[in-house]
């Protein structure tokens, strides 16, 4: 498991020059190594010791997971300061987390309270996975974003809270945070272009009613409209949408 996990870093991140660096300058694969060994303890009973590990752990790499947490192979946890991993939580093969993580509870519920990660997923730097969800397979989650619902295969999610953007056409590249839709900016343009076409109609509204024989009196737009138009299409473009 610790080839594999050293494998993985090396193949993941081009900053890896050589296994010695990974192993000994890369926290995340030293936390990993600590709570490997925390969780064999714990899974046999053994008191306090387990616990011990593990925050000793926190105290040298930044880094909390609790003993009970069951870890897949090739996990990675990249820079990893203020990751905290919950004692039910669950994370498959190859998954990889970035610094700020919390794969945590929503309350002091007892049993499985924490979030269930299935393989290859990615959980961008920020984000939080609450409660005792489930997140299926090379699920994407976006920097920032608050998961508090399940997840299925092939998703991405981002937002305050999460939103699936995009099922069954993920990019290539699991790195891409950038490409990862805005889905608020993209409601907002939507409706902004609903209004534009409306205002459009009532002009022609208004240049039919002058050869009306019954005159209809449309208001005149407001003078502030084409500047507030220009402020909404800044906010968008700034948005990429």
């Amino acid at each position: 498991m610790l080839l594999t996990d050293l494998r993985t870093i090396y193949e993941r991140d081009p900053a890896a020059r050589n296994w010695l660096e990974i192993l000994f300058c890369y926290p995340g694969l030293q936390a990993l190594l600590f709570h490997r060994l925390a969780h064999r303890l714990y899974k046999i009973g053994i008191p306090v010791i387990p616990r011990l590990i593990s925050h000793l752990s926190r105290f040298f790499t930044g880094i909390e997971i609790h003993p009970g947490a069951v870890i897949g192979k090739g996990v990675f946890i990249d820079h990893g300061m203020g990751v905290v991993i919950g004692e039910t939580a669950i994370i498959g093969d190859y998954a990889l987390i970035y610094q700020g993580v919390t794969l945590g509870g929503t309350g002091k519920e007892s049993g499985k309270r924490h979030p269930t990660l299935g393989s290859h997923v990615v959980v961008g730097a920020g984000a939080k996975v609450l409660g005792n969800i489930q997140l299926g397979d090379r699920v994407r989650v976006g920097a920032g974003s608050v998961v508090l619902r399940d997840v299925p295969s092939d998703s991405t999610v981002v937002g305050i809270p999460g939103r699936i953007t995009r099922q069954n056409n993920l990019s290539g590249d699991i790195l891409a945070h950038g490409k990862v839709r805005d889905v608020e900016a993209e409601a907002i343009r939507a409706l902004f272009e609903r209004v534009k076409s409306l205002e459009k109609q009532l002009e022609q509204l208004q240049t039919e009613s002058n050869f009306s024989p019954i005159h209809v009196h449309i208001p005149e737009p407001h003078p502030s409209t084409t500047e507030s138009d220009r402020v909404i299409e800044d906010f968008l473009d700034g948005a990429g949408i």
